[in-house]
């Protein structure tokens, strides 16, 4: 078998994409350049205020942005579509658009059902109204369901990720497989590592770690937040005093060298972190409950087989989250007991328990500070009034009437802290912490590929982009929903 080049017989399209990325950059440098010069009222206004297309220079310049944005998105588009019927024949792109295809299904089922029926979905249906968020939500997406077919399913992984392939350290994006048999799949896709891994395997495997994490972590740290800051902004006075004073307190340290003491391994034989995954995993819980009690209060009979049912089965998930080989705590001197075996519905990795910790420790003090602001600002308006007049309870009042109109800035603030979040991940891993040294998660594998970076750039390049691309897509589909929620 040959080596694979990256397009294989779609290198014809290479010369055309070269062409549109080029005129798409010169274009873009011009008006960015035009942007600085006054404008010299290139838009003609109709009599009914509307505004016509920029005309002059900086429309045609615009024009071209757009155009030339539009051919190179089709001929990307051609290489996967390409790719996914001809395969290895299309080279190592076609390769791993084939191997993508649970995730291109799943992008395309997910657009057309959004697009359908966006008017009906509140601020998530109108987002597909911005180019940017759907840009975002699609780069999002694209890891979302690529970490749930390749690390949850292994639907994308050709290799391995744990094993060594004789003869393979090392080698070049598109190399075949030495002594392949039947079965197996003939090439690394994106190479090997310096102990002969697929790097194609480990990333989409790599990809669940993080998804698996950031979005959940941050949830539980926006719970904490919310939970603590809706009562701090609203009644004000001693309580708020302190509990902004704790949240200043652990925002004053450095971030970096707080998750640095959290997850090193002799702070983890203290316990810490599983007492601090008492309290901190306890929120959510008394979240819902009050949400629930404060919605159904006046309807007790509704109300109480509801909290049965639901604090019964979250303190189940919470002590089986907590608990760890039948221990809540588990340190070299004691042990506290958590739920039997039996009742145990399932463990947590302890490396990984550790990293949830720390992430929810660093983010919520920062989401406190957030809700607090906008619950000093949103319980001076009418309808908090009303609602006061109303005879309305003070958690019905934050819960039902000032949390909903904080949600534009707060769903912006989390889909960039998942961001946050994400490189967090990727530090840590980077350093050696946390997760086990084996792991697949990208802050380990650039960290292994760094050394041999001048060498072999392929280990360390594809994670990098892969955290980039994601970051990147957190970031465009904040801006997307901040631009959407203002025209609520």
């Amino acid at each position: 078998m040959e080596q694979l080049t990256w397009t294989g017989a779609l290198s014809p399209l290479n010369l055309f994409l070269f062409l549109a990325v080029t005129v798409l950059v010169i274009a873009l440098v011009v008006q960015i350049v035009a942007s600085f010069a006054p404008s010299g009222g290139n838009r003609a206004v109709y009599a009914d205020g509307t505004m016509a297309t920029d005309k002059g220079l900086a429309g045609f310049v615009g024009m071209i942005v757009h155009y030339a944005m539009l051919a190179t998105l089709t001929i990307v588009v051609l290489y996967v579509l390409f790719g996914i019927f001809m395969g290895t024949s299309a080279g190592i792109i076609g390769g791993m658009a084939q191997q993508l295809l649970p995730v291109w299904i799943a992008l395309i089922i997910t657009y057309a059902l959004s697009i359908t029926f966006k008017r009906k979905l509140g601020l998530y249906g109108k987002l597909f109204d911005s180019t940017i968020g759907m840009i975002g939500f699609g780069l999002v997406m694209f890891w979302v369901y690529a970490g749930f077919f390749g690390g949850a399913l292994e639907l994308i992984p050709t290799h391995d990720t744990l094993s060594q392939y004789s003869g393979m350290k090392n080698k070049l994006p598109g190399t075949p497989l030495r002594g392949a048999e039947e079965g197996d799949y003939q090439w690394f896709l994106l190479g090997g590592d310096n102990l002969a891994r697929d790097v194609f395997s480990r990333l989409f495997e790599g990809a669940w770690a993080v998804v698996k994490i950031a979005p959940f972590a941050t949830i539980f740290a926006f719970m904490v937040g919310i939970t603590l800051g809706l009562p701090a902004g609203y009644y004000g006075g001693r309580l708020d005093t302190i509990l902004s004073f704790v949240a200043n307190l652990i925002l004053a340290f450095p971030v970096i060298l707080l998750f640095y003491l959290l997850v090193t391994p002799e702070i983890r034989l203290t316990g810490l972190p599983s007492y601090m995954a008492l309290v901190l995993f306890i929120f959510p819980l008394i979240f819902i409950a009050i949400l629930l009690n404060s919605r159904f209060y006046t309807q007790p009979s509704l109300r109480t087989p509801l909290l049965t049912v639901v604090l019964g089965f979250g303190a189940w998930l919470y002590l089986s989250m907590v608990s760890t080989n039948g221990s809540l705590v588990e340190t070299p001197t004691y042990a506290i007991p958590g739920l039997p075996a039996l009742l145990d519905g399932f463990d947590i990795d302890p490396g990984l328990l550790v990293v949830f910790v720390a992430v929810v420790f660093v983010n919520a003090p920062t989401v406190f500070r957030i809700v607090r602001g906008l619950a000093l600002d949103i319980k001076t308006r009418d309808y908090v009034a009303a609602a006061q007049t109303r005879g309305e309870g003070p958690w019905y009042i934050m819960l039902w009437e000032i949390l909903p109109n904080a949600r534009g800035p707060l769903i912006v603030d989390f889909c960039l802290r998942i961001g946050y979040t994400t490189i967090l991940l990727g530090t840590l891993g980077f350093f050696g912490l946390g997760l086990a040294s084996e792991s697949p998660d990208w802050g380990t594998t650039i960290n292994a590929g760094r050394r041999l970076l001048s060498i072999y750039p392929h280990v360390a390049i594809a994670p990098a982009m892969s955290l980039l691309t994601l970051v990147l897509g957190l970031n465009l589909l904040a801006d997307g929903l901040r631009e959407e929620s203002l025209r609520d």
